[in-house]
């Protein structure tokens, strides 16, 4: 497979694999980074080639302009991925991500033609189901409870002041920008949907996970595992079990969740 050429600043290529066909973009959570998922992709390697977005606004990208939106980063990232050819590449986002996940590929279905071969989404209520929330409008001190209670980030980090001056800024962006995306009941997507979500997870009800149904006009496969918002962080090499066979278009099963077709 030809290596992919999109913008560097958007897109991390911790493994680069010519002999995959497969591509899995990820798209990280609120507040999250590209390398969040260097794991993932040393796992998946070199069968499937991670794709890894960097949001602007953190890290390397910390002077890079914020987007006022959800639908203008979409756009943006859509125009990143849009040199995306050759083989099979899906979509992989969790919390925010799944949000921002399915809107790029709504942007590449209405103006390629083509898109994701599937969109595997975890841990977020569906676009139909969106909440709304006030987390953007809280003090730092707020935001760390919330970033406590979700789990996914390291105590440790959030008593440091100088490491807080680089996590909270672009944190709150991003609660604000997914709170104030609206619900979109009527968006459907042609490739299948795989919903991944924890069965103790206070942004997602097993109802706001299973609407995700209403938004594909393919097939639809529910997990649910045990544990909070970052269920996927105890359930990786399971979680990454179902990407693969997402993919692969075969079916998966491991022990320790539920199921629901």
């Amino acid at each position: 497979m030809a290596p992919f050429r999109g913008p560097e600043s958007w897109v991390r290529v911790f493994h680069p694999s010519a002999e995959s066909e497969l591509r899995l973009v990820c798209f990280p959570h609120a507040g999250g980074s590209a390398s969040y998922f260097f794991p993932w992709s040393q796992a998946l390697a070199p069968g499937i080639e991670t794709l890894a977005l960097q949001y602007p606004g953190r890290q390397d990208r910390r002077a890079d302009p914020r987007p006022g939106s959800v639908a203008e980063l979409a756009d943006q990232v859509f125009a990143a991925l849009e040199g995306l050819a050759g083989g099979t590449f899906a979509f992989f986002g969790h919390s925010m991500g799944s949000v921002l996940a399915f809107e790029v590929a709504r942007r590449f279905e209405d103006r390629t033609g083509g898109g994701p071969a599937h969109l595997v989404a975890s841990g977020y209520p569906a676009p139909s189901r969106l909440r709304g929330g006030d987390v953007h409008l809280r003090g730092d001190a707020g935001i760390v409870e919330e970033l406590l209670a979700s789990g996914g980030s390291d105590p440790r980090g959030l008593r440091d002041e100088d490491m807080l001056a680089m996590i909270l800024p672009p944190v709150r962006d991003d609660y604000r920008l997914i709170e104030n995306h609206p619900p979109v009941p009527d968006a459907v997507l042609k490739c299948p949907i795989t919903m991944l979500t924890g069965d103790a997870d206070h942004h997602t009800t097993r109802e706001e996970a299973a609407a995700w149904r209403d938004h594909t006009a393919g097939e639809f496969r529910l997990r649910v595992f045990s544990g909070g918002h970052f269920f996927i962080d105890p359930h990786r090499d399971a979680v990454l079990g179902e990407i693969s066979a997402a993919l692969k278009g075969i079916a998966y099963s491991s022990s320790g969740t539920s199921e629901e077709q």
